[in-house]
């Protein structure tokens, strides 16, 4: 069994990494998820007998690594479900793309529509049948000549079907390691990362923000020198 990084956890929920290349509940692989991951975590941890409740809130893509929240009560998945669909839940990615973004700050809407057998979405036109708004404010925090790729923290504030990979690529600023979408470093490790996530407890109704960054190494050594200069002046 993985071993999980648990950043948060009381009565009510339990803030973890999620593990990139697992998915975030159980699908047609058949491969480890992160909701039975978890669920074994608690079973061991409080020595419980029979099924495990585990809420499942939210999701992050496979090939995605970052902050995730999980309801450890039905009450409590409830009313995180309802931020979520209230927009009250705030999500922030860092993601490395490439090329040079201008202007350095700003928004994309656009309209998605998904096909389900690729298991891909695309951009088309306000009205589409069946297509879906889309909106995020990005801000670049880094661009590097050498390279041509920037690094970009990015504030989703709807959550589409591979949403980010879909807005970046359609502007030919594909992100790097994703080879679905076009981006450049074959092989290497999707740099899109759920760097930040931030909610009222379900319960306390306090404002709760959970960060935690990507190891620097791989497809995120750009980020050295950056996280404790520049990011964190950047909130």
């Amino acid at each position: 069994m993985q071993k999980l990084n648990v950043i948060f956890e009381d009565n009510h929920i339990i803030v973890v990494e999620k593990i990139v290349n697992i998915p975030s509940q159980a699908d047609k692989t058949g491969d480890i998820d992160m909701l039975t991951i978890i669920k074994d975590y608690l079973k061991k941890k409080y020595d419980k007998p029979g099924n495990v409740y585990l809420g499942l809130v939210h999701r992050l893509d496979r090939p995605v690594g970052g902050v995730m929240v999980f309801a450890k009560t039905s009450k409590a998945a409830a009313r995180l479900s309802e931020q979520v669909r209230v927009k009250e839940f705030e999500k922030k990615y860092l993601v490395i793309v490439n090329g040079k973004i201008e202007p350095p700050k700003g928004e994309f809407e656009d309209y998605l529509l998904k096909n389900e057998k690729k298991n891909m979405s695309r951009v088309v036109k306000e009205g589409t049948k069946n297509s879906k708004y889309a909106n995020l404010e990005y801000d670049v925090l880094k661009y590097n000549e050498e390279t041509d790729l920037s690094v970009v923290k990015v504030l989703l504030h709807t959550g589409r079907h591979h949403q980010i990979r879909v807005q970046f690529s359609s502007r030919n600023h594909s992100i790097y390691g994703d080879q679905k979408y076009g981006g450049r470093g074959h092989g290497k490790p999707i740099a899109l990362f759920a760097y930040s996530l931030s909610f009222a407890h379900p319960i306390s109704k306090e404002r709760m923000e959970f960060k935690i960054l990507p190891e620097i190494n791989g497809s995120w050594k750009i980020l050295e020198g950056l996280i404790l200069s520049e990011f964190d002046e950047r909130k």
